[in-house]
Parts: C-alpha cells; structure tokens; sequence
C-alpha cells in the first residue's frame, strides 16, 4: 500500500523542492493560490539561498499587483525562467524580464492550461493555431520577451497543408496546487474554491516526472463521503499543508465570498453604474450581444457590459462565461476577477478553453491597448510595464464575433497608432478567419474590413476632424454614412 501523504507545515513541505526544478503553480490572477506556500518558498531561498534556478511555469498570473501571489518569487538567483500566460498581477515578475534578469515567455494563458495536460500525458507538445501571426510566432518573437531568452518553445509546422504551432513540452516537477479540504490519505476536494483551474494535470504532470505534489488547503476531514467531489486524488499529493484560515482567503479581493460557489435564485442583481466614458462604452458593446449568445468578458473595462446588462435587464438573454472556468451568473471583478456570482457551473480551465478553441463564443468582449490601421491590437505591454496576453489570443482569435473597448486616448496619448508594441490579435487573420469584428471608444467606432479599419459611427456633439482624426495617426476609412453612437 502506498504511503499516504505528508501533512508538513508549509516551510518543511517547501524543503522538499531541488534546485533547478521545474515549479507549477495553479490559480487564477487574484483567486484561488497557494499563498502559503509561495510565501514558504521565498523566505526558505531568502534564509538559505536554495532552491534556487527554478522555472516557474504557471497560466494566469496570480498576484495582487503589489506582494501576494507569484510575486514572492521574484528574486533574482531564485528564478532562471519564467513561463507564464497574465504578468499585469505579479509586476515584479515583470520587471525581473524586463531587466533582463530571467529568461522570460508569455504564451498564451489556453495554451499553457491545455498544455499541461499534454505534459502530464507525455505526449509531444500542444499543436494548435492559436498564437498564428501574433509576437507568439516563432517568425514574430515565439513569445521571448527579452535578450537572454533564446529557446524557441514554439515552432511552426505544417500538417495537411495547413501551418499549426507546436507548443513544445517541458518536465515539471513541482505543482503546488490548492483545495478546499483534504482527507487522511490525501484526496482533495474545492468545496469553498470559487475555480478549479490546472489543479489536477499538473499534480499528473509532477507526479509523471517523478516530482513532487504540495496541496495547500483549509483543514483535513475524517472522509470526502462523495468520491466525485474528488479533484486531485490522493496518490498523485506527497505533501499537505493546512492553513488552518490563514493565507487562504478565497481571492486578494475576498476572504470568502458564498455568491462565488452556490448558483442564484435568480434574484440576484448589480448596483447601477454612475454615468462615465466606461459606462457609455459598455452601453454601445452591449448593443452587439444577441439573445442566447455565448459571451466573454475580459477583464478591466468589458466588464462595465454585465454591470450596464444587469441595469437594463438583459443579464437574463444570455451566458457569460469566464476562461477560468464559470459558466453563468456574473464575472467579479478586481483582484476576484475568475469568480463569477452565483455560477451555474464552474469546470476546470482546460476544458473551458477546449470550448473557446473550439468556436464555443458566440461573441467576446476584450480591451484593447494600441490599435494599428490594420486592425491588429496590443494588449501585452504598456509603456511602464508588461502585463502579458492572458487568455486574449485564445478568445480574439477563437470567438466568432469580437468587440475591442477601450477609452480613445490613455492620458492623452494616441491609441490609435501606426506601430502597435506587440501585435496580440492580427487584423487581417481574422478578416481570413470571418470574424467580425468593432473597436468601441467613447468618442468613435470603427469595423474591421479588409483594408483595414473603418470609422462608422461618432458621438453626438463631436467634430469628426477635430476630435478624432487629429488624436489618431493614421487615417482610417470612412463610413459613406457615419452614424451616431446610439
């Protein structure tokens, strides 16, 4: 019989991790994170300087912008490289690549999920097209973002006459992974998780490469009655620590929110929104969802599209789905941006994006950073700091409808730009792909055709020349009629 798992405080199960390993750690931007073992493992390198030289592989960067999350790892000599989807939460993550100090990737938040699943199976990598003609592609960067980077982990082939990327496979040998409860022999169950996220294949992964498994959760129960509560069994977990409350608050944002794990009654409303530039642009995005649509919302401004959805009675019409894995009911926002109120279902992160590969949305709605004359947007890196694609490129270029939100200007900056820092979506693949697609500001909006962008409508009370096509530089199209923005 095999020997059950190790219930360790956080600072001996964190021992167990060698130097030069390959380190996994499930979550999702503010919620669901081990923050107790993260928090373990850089006092353990700032005392003892071990382990050191870890890549650090992870989806959706957790963080809360500032100390908490991913970004108790970002010391120099702790890290050789970082491959993740989301950097904006963890920025000192961000500024070790910028420096130049890690060798650093951002790949796609879809890809890194599903792909760890093909690591624990052993199977030769992820062969997709998602990432096609973004700075993803080999022939555009293959998502290094600095000079000491310089393995390619992603590579063009061709199969049936078509081009597909491979995302190539690398070991892991750590997961540090979270769960609500977990019994006598290690079996680990999410009753008061608000997401599932990567939990179980990357136990697999690590256990398949001959590692380790570290569960963080709430407390050990005598028995999980109902084996299909199950996330991870317990043969694939060598550690548990239990956090006993602390340094397990369900979100940076929340210490346990109910709405985030029960489904509603239906009575379940949104305060209105005051009247503001992100109100009005959720207005005009809304009025491009349908009735039954399958939607997406990302995080930041789109969100205002369910606030502004919920005060005109339209939340009922269709289905919001966040990538982490909800399915119904709101998304949260902020550092409990993953969760959604009162869900009607909530898989795990890999299968919620074999959906969105697969052309499940209907429509998503996505910010937008720098914009070009062909459509193409940036939403990876801002002028101070990186903050990576996300889930993005699985949805902008997996979705069958698109609207991009954004504010016209960004401190009086042009968004509207000849040379956009990092194309994250291609215009003219999606004019190839058929999709259809808006850009939406406050003071204009534009269409995706295949010359490029055209302007179709503008806001009461403005002058075209003026207020527009003066903080733009270039000149898009032009409607034969350009409309009001309703």
């Amino acid at each position: 019989m095999r020997a059950p798992a190790i219930l360790a405080t956080a600072d001996e199960a964190i021992a167990a991790i060698p130097s030069g390993a390959t380190v996994a750690v499930s979550g999702f931007v503010g919620a669901g994170h081990a923050e107790m073992l993260t928090a373990a493992l850089e006092r353990r390198f700032l005392q003892t300087g071990t382990p050191n030289d870890l890549t650090l592989y992870y989806c959706a960067g957790q963080g809360d912008r500032a100390e908490r999350g991913l970004n108790h790892l970002a010391h120099r000599g702790l890290l050789k490289r970082i491959v993740g989807g989301h950097w904006n939460l963890a920025p000192k993550l961000g500024a070790l690549a910028l420096a130049n100090e890690v060798e650093a990737y951002n790949l796609p938040q879809g890809v890194l999920s599903v792909l760890t699943r093909e690591i624990a199976a052993k199977r030769p990598g992820l062969f997709t097209q998602v990432g096609l003609n973004t700075f993803i592609d080999p022939i555009h960067g293959g998502g290094m973002l600095n000079a000491r980077t310089t393995e390619p982990l992603v590579e063009r082939i061709e199969l049936d006459g078509q081009i597909w990327l491979r995302y190539k496979p690398m070991p892991i040998h750590v997961a540090l992974i979270r769960a609500t409860y977990a019994d006598p022999r290690g079996n680990l169950s999410m009753e008061r998780e608000g997401l599932i996220s990567e939990v179980l294949p990357m136990a697999q992964a690590a256990k398949n490469h001959g590692g380790i498994v570290i569960a963080q959760v709430e407390k050990i129960v005598d028995q999980l009655s109902d084996p299909k509560s199950v996330r991870v069994p317990g043969l694939l977990v060598d550690y548990i620590v239990t956090s006993g409350g602390q340094q397990h608050d369900q979100t940076f944002g929340e210490v346990f929110k109910e709405d985030f794990v029960v489904t509603s009654d239906g009575t379940f409303t949104l305060p209105p929104m005051p009247e503001s530039e992100r109100k009005r642009i959720g207005a005009r995005a809304l009025r491009e969802v349908r009735n039954g649509d399958i939607v997406n919302l990302g995080i930041g401004l789109p969100e205002a599209v369910a606030m502004v959805a919920a005060e005109t009675g339209r939340l009922s019409e269709f289905t919001l789905t966040v990538e982490s894995g909800p399915t119904g009911g709101v998304p949260a926002s902020g550092l409990s941006f993953g969760c959604s109120h009162f869900p009607e279902a909530i898989i795990d992160q890999p299968s919620q994006f074999d959906f969105y590969d697969g052309g499940g949305l209907d429509i998503g709605v996505l910010g937008a950073v720098e914009i070009d004359a062909e459509g193409s947007v940036n939403v990876a890196s801002f002028a101070d700091r990186f903050a990576g694609v996300g889930g993005f490129v699985n949805i902008a270029q997996c979705a069958r409808r698109l609207v991009f939100c954004c504010t016209f200007q960004a401190k009086g900056n042009a968004k509207f730009v000849n040379h956009i820092q990092h194309v994250c979506f291609h215009g003219p693949s999606a004019i190839a792909r058929s999709q259809q697609v808006l850009y939406v500001t406050e003071r204009a909006v534009f269409e995706l055709t295949p010359h490029g962008l055209r302007l179709i409508e503008i806001a009461a009370g403005l002058d075209l020349q003026r207020d527009v096509l003066d903080h733009m530089q270039f000149k898009p199209l032009l409607a034969e009629t350009i409309s009001i923005i309703p």
